[in-house]
């Protein structure tokens, strides 16, 4: 037996080196050959056995170039610029784009949903619900929708066997988006409603025009307001007029009361001369003025009423020529002249000029309230009239108004109709989708894949077999775990009979005396 001797090795740190690292290829290297080759077979026969798949790709660019008025019921409404496309609405075409609808578009067009399952194939039928939801959900795991970091464009890809499946699929992807698109941010039927709303307020903008026509003919063609301002100038008129005359009837009544106050206490007549004695001359004066007096009165009769002042008088003088006469002839001769109070004439002849002119004032103080009456009623009348025809105004003004909104509404909404056919969209496919024609998964990149693969794997297997490994294969080893110096190493031996390789004996000592430690498991020799 060989020794080497080693000395001061037990003084080195463990450290792994190059023929260590050989070293552990050398003692592993079957266990590595054949993970090696197991993963390197199966990524031959991957590569060999699986069908390739098509992956067709397609991006759509979300924009702000179309800006759409904003329906509300102003005439002019406010319309929102924005230069930029924030991360909210990318994310929300997105999820558009994955919707059930749309993917249910897309699975009934292309048939995704007529594919032969396992359980189609061992006579277990399902309803074509159940095939459409089944493949709605297999399309949304196979689909890659993302939005390209730092742009505006949203990447869709498809995989597929059949690579004009994966186009046809993309495709129709592309229609059933840009049609939701529309119908989520384009509703239909705007102008239709518009066209709608437009006529009902042409019909009663026109009534209301016939209405107010119909109205100016009543009225003769002039403005109620017009006519109220000129009938309540005149009844200020008015008005003023009655106030003064009943003003002048109180100033009147005043008079009158005056007058016949000093009617009652100044004498009709004054005596201007008395003689006694009998004197035919005054009977016949009397009897002479007694019929000029009824002849008076006969002539006021015809005139006025018997109750009428001057008549009443001449009645009473009438009478006292009577008594005069009677008291005359029944006495002796008594002379007397009297003559009328001009006074008293005067006072009696005003008296009687203002029960004349209270009679007339009283007159026209009534005129004047029935003339009042009247314009206040006209007046009443015609401010109610101009309330009418300010409401027919005012809904003549709304219908116009109205009308005029809706028709601008409405050719907003066909000028949208209009883009909305013609594609012209704030989303546009910037890349169609092509029939690709190199399989995604290339076997020379699989098998490559597969070696890089079977090699780490089998290093790893290797070097996780030697870590677990509890024995001792170097003098540092057995240095570093016991602690111990090395005083002599003996190599490795076969056996003659068995063909099997022992581990190494170590000799060494700890001072005080000698210690041997040694590898018992045998190994066999490829």
């Amino acid at each position: 037996m060989n020794l080497s001797s080693i000395s001061g090795i037990g003084n080195q740190s463990l450290s792994v080196t190059l023929r260590g690292v050989v070293a552990v290829f050398f003692r592993h290297k079957r266990t590595m050959a054949l993970c090696f080759l197991g993963i390197f077979t199966g990524a031959i026969l991957c590569a060999l056995l699986l069908p390739p798949s098509y992956r067709a790709e397609t991006k759509i660019l979300v924009k702000k170039e179309r800006v759409d008025p904003v329906v509300s019921p102003e005439q002019s409404a406010p319309m929102v610029m924005k230069d930029s496309v924030s991360e909210e609405e990318l994310n929300s075409e997105v999820e558009l784009m994955s919707s059930e609808d749309v993917l249910r578009k897309v699975v009934v067009e292309n048939g995704l949903d007529q594919t032969k399952s396992l359980l189609s194939k061992l006579g277990i039928h399902q309803s074509d619900e159940i095939r459409i939801a089944k493949a709605i959900r297999r399309l949304k795991s196979e689909l890659s929708i993302e939005v390209v970091k730092k742009s505006n464009l949203i990447s869709v890809g498809y995989e597929s066997k059949n690579p004009k499946l994966a186009a046809t699929v993309l495709s129709s992807l592309n229609a059933a988006y840009i049609q939701k698109h529309l119908e989520v941010h384009h509703p239909t039927g705007q102008a239709k409603f518009f066209d709608i709303e437009t006529e009902r307020y042409r019909k009663a903008l026109e009534e209301t025009e016939d209405e107010l026509k119909a109205f100016d003919t009543t009225q003769g063609g002039v403005a109620p307001a017009a006519m109220r301002d000129l009938v309540l100038g005149k009844l200020n008129d008015f008005s003023a007029d009655l106030h003064s005359t009943q003003a002048e009837i109180k100033a009147t009544q005043t008079r009158i009361a005056n007058l016949e106050r000093q009617e009652g206490t100044t004498d009709q007549r004054l005596t201007t001369q008395m003689r006694k004695g009998d004197d035919p001359q005054v009977l016949q004066q009397l009897k002479g003025t007694l019929v000029t007096l009824e002849l008076k009165r006969t002539e006021l009769l015809t005139k006025f009423q018997p109750t009428y002042p001057l008549v009443v008088e001449i009645d009473k003088e009438i009478a006292d020529t009577k008594a005069t006469l009677a008291k005359e002839e029944g006495t002796p001769l008594h002379e007397e002249t009297t003559d009328q109070n001009p006074t008293y004439g005067w006072i009696n002849a005003e008296l009687a000029k203002a029960k004349a002119d209270l009679s007339g004032l009283q007159a026209k103080e009534t005129a004047l309230q029935a003339t009042v009456s009247l314009y206040e009623n006209n007046a009443k009348q015609l401010d109610e009239k101009g309330i009418t025809q300010q409401d027919l105004l005012r809904t003549q003004k709304a219908n116009e108004q109205n009308y005029l909104l809706y028709l601008k509404k409405g050719e907003e909404a066909r000028i949208a109709d209009a883009l909305d056919q013609s594609n012209i969209l704030n989303v546009t496919v910037t890349q169609a989708p092509y029939v690709p024609a190199l399989p995604s998964r290339s076997p020379v990149l699989l098998a490559v894949v597969g070696l890089v693969l079977a090699g780490v794997v089998s290093v790893g297997v290797g070097f996780g077999l030697d870590y677990m490994d509890q024995s001792f294969r170097t003098p540092s080893e057995v240095t570093g775990e016991l602690g111990i110096p090395v005083l002599a190493a003996v190599p490795h031996h076969v056996t003659a009979d068995t063909g099997m390789v022992y581990g190494n004996d170590f000799v060494g000592g700890d001072g005080n005396g000698f210690g041997r430690t040694h590898e018992e498991e045998p190994v066999r020799l490829s």
